[in-house]
């Protein structure tokens, strides 16, 4: 008789433990042990968080062990069950391991391979094979595309959080309701008193004061004080929320007819214009996707209002990016001033706003939403769907789409649907976000989601012409960090460019993202193949860094720059002036948010910029899909890494009045789930 030794270990979560029965069937390369009950004698069995030993006695020799099958068969109630892993101590003293992280509900049951990955070209046993179809056959049916709205980057079938599998939902029910955490943020910002309070204006600027109670930080209170500079408008093109939009102009476009005349009271180096655009130190933000986009109008009691400016940026003698023109809209003419410095205070200062507000807009929808939200999931469905549990790719990004299916499962549900919290504060609500994410997916490209190429792109990867592009300069080192600890695991398994031209499963994966999740775009060049280990490298690349650092450098300074509402409206319910000298202190009163929406925009952006509960940061690997000394320890390095780069950032920002922290490693989750 042989004796293995079982090792089962149940999650940390709550509720992850069962009161029902668990089977086990060990299967080797030679036979199957029968199905064996362990034995639930002991009351404490399968709590959350216990390792539970068992003895499991063979009669036949099983040969190599290779796979391992768990039931769960309820017995007077139903539950769910949260594996972890299991080990096997088989006769001969070796130990397997058998890595898990699902859950078993009702009377389910999962089949485990050991914790080595395996390309499928390697597998050549007929069980693990049949095993690895069949896992991928279940996947299919359970992680199916659907189209949310036409034009949009395909989805999860779900239209609740709750019917998604338990895999992939939320391992706590706390905090994940947008109306909750939304009203919870209005509660602790002690702004209850005006969230109601829609169509009243507030009296002046400093009363948005008012709703700054209890909650302040240096950076918000920085923006306080100085967002009214030139400097501090321009600052934030680099190092704001939305710092992907600034490109470097060196040929004014015919719809922005601005002469050296009307600008060069704000040149400083005695060039004219045409020569300050070939030097290089003249940059524009054209907000032309807005044009022709529907303005909220889900109130019937407020109107609302969207433009598309363009605005032109200038580098100082002082290296810094200041505003030297505003047109508030793409056509010129008699009825589309061009904005300067040198009109009336009031004047510049609502053209400001206004560029603000517009960038506010595509920063929710394009930036955060499509780019780094819609587009995760996009991956991690495909990766569901073609890659099995045994295959690297899958274990390496695991932890990078975790709890991202959900979040976005629950923002259909609560916040971008129709009639949804969106809807509640924002200009570009009410319909005009859908369209928006329709009109910019014509042109999406897979090249501008690699970090490098859309720096590039735009005209502003020299750091010696652009100093202080923080966003830039820790972006390149978190991109680099990240690419080579890709490049270190892929690198075991991949040892040439054929390996992954033979591996039918990532060439799926890529398919699956091309042809159904981008809906087979052919203009946005997302591979639909990968011929070579450096294209696969840089793909993976884009996912975990479009998971990881691209969204939290979007996302996680929103409190930061868009609670001062006069500096990030949520909405405008004036239209801009169509000639200068009209603007007023009152009129930009009048089109700032009233009371109600500024709170709700206040509780927004508050709850969008808090870390999940028990976090995991970039690097932080606890479940151990990985089994392999040679994966640990490119763990090891990148993590080492990683906190090099967050120690010289921390350095940096001591001597900062705005510190840039947000592409900060150690501020940096794995995945998008907020």
């Amino acid at each position: 008789m042989n004796s293995y030794t079982v090792n089962v270990a149940t999650g940390h979560q709550m509720f992850s433990g069962t009161d029902n029965y668990i089977y086990i069937t060990l299967i080797g390369t030679e036979q199957c042990s029968d199905k064996v009950l362990l034995d639930k004698s002991l009351y404490d069995d399968f709590e959350s968080g216990a390792v539970d030993s068992y003895e499991v006695k063979v009669g036949q020799d099983l040969g190599q062990l290779v796979l391992v099958k768990i039931e769960k068969q309820n017995y007077w109630i139903q539950d769910a069950w949260y594996c972890r892993y299991i080990t096997v101590k088989t006769p001969s003293g070796e130990h397997v391991e058998f890595p898990c992280y699902r859950w078993l509900v009702d009377d389910k049951n999962v089949v485990l391979r050991d914790g080595k990955a395996r390309l499928p070209q390697d597998d050549e046993n007929i069980l693990v094979k049949q095993q690895r179809q069949k896992e991928l056959e279940i996947r299919r049916m359970t992680y199916r595309w659907k189209e949310w709205q036409p034009g949009f980057p395909m989805s999860i079938d779900a239209n609740k959080e709750t019917e998604l599998p338990w895999d992939i939902q939320f391992t706590t029910k706390k905090g994940i309701s947008f109306v909750l955490n939304y009203t919870k943020a209005i509660g602790n910002l002690c702004v209850n008193k005006f969230m109601n309070m829609f169509q009243s204006s507030w009296n002046d600027l400093a009363d948005f004061e008012s709703i700054f109670l209890t909650i302040k930080n240096s950076n918000i209170e920085y923006v306080m004080q100085h967002w009214k500079e030139d400097s501090m408008f321009g600052y934030q093109f680099l190092n704001g929320c939305n710092p992907v939009l600034i490109e470097k102009c060196f040929k004014l476009p015919d719809k922005l007819p601005v002469t050296h005349e009307m600008v060069s009271s704000s040149l400083e180096r005695n060039l004219t214009l045409e020569q300050e655009l070939e030097a290089g130190n003249i940059f524009i933000c054209d907000y032309e996707l807005l044009d022709g986009i529907s303005a909220n109008s889900t109130d019937p009691n407020t109107q609302q209002y969207l433009i598309a400016p363009i605005c032109l940026l200038y580098k100082n003698t002082q290296n810094k990016i200041v505003p030297i023109a505003i047109q508030v809209n793409q056509t010129p003419g008699k009825d589309a001033p061009i904005f300067l410095p040198s009109d009336a205070h009031y004047d510049w200062l609502l053209a400001k706003i206004w560029v603000r507000s517009s960038d506010f807009q595509i920063h929710q929808t394009v930036t955060h939403l499509l780019r780094t939200h819609l587009i995760s999931e996009m991956f991690a469905i495909a990766m569901f769907r073609q890659l099995p549990a045994v295959h690297p790719v899958f274990k390496l990004l695991i932890p990078h789409v975790r709890f991202t299916i959900a979040i976005n499962t629950k923002a259909r549900e609560e916040l971008i649907c129709e009639g949804g919290l969106f809807d509640k504060a924002n200009a570009i609500g009410g319909g005009g976000h859908v369209q928006i994410i329709q009109k910019v997916m014509k042109t999406l490209t897979f090249r501008s989601l690699c970090f490098p190429d859309m720096i590039r792109m735009r005209g502003m990867d020299n750091n010696e012409e652009i100093p202080k592009y923080f966003y830039r300069d820790d972006g390149y080192r978190v991109w680099e960090a990240t690419k080579s600890f890709v490049s270190d695991v892929m690198c075991i398994y991949y040892s040439n460019d054929e390996r992954v031209q033979g591996d039918g499963e990532i060439q799926a994966f890529v398919k699956d993202v091309s042809d159904f999740g981008m809906q087979d775009s052919d203009s946005g060049g997302f591979p639909k193949c990968l011929n070579s280990r450096e294209e696969l490298i840089e793909y993976l690349t884009v996912i975990v860094f479009t998971a990881s650092a691209q969204h939290a450098a979007v996302n996680f300074g929103q409190f930061d720059w868009f609670s001062w509402i006069p500096n990030a409206p949520s909405t405008m319910r004036k239209p801009p002036p169509n000639q200068k000298g009209l603007a007023t202190l009152s009129l930009i009163m009048e089109s700032l948010p009233d009371r109600g929406r500024s709170c709700w925009h206040l509780g927004a952006v508050w709850a969008l910029s808090q870390y999940q509960e028990n976090e995991l940061f970039l690097g932080m690997y606890p479940d151990v899909h990985f089994t392999e000394g040679r994966v640990k320890a490119a763990m090891e390095k990148f993590r080492k890494e990683l906190a090099g780069i967050s120690e010289s950032i921390k350095i940096r920002d001591e001597k900062k009045r705005m510190p840039y922290y947000y592409l900060r490693p150690d501020k940096i989750p794995n995945s998008v789930a907020i």
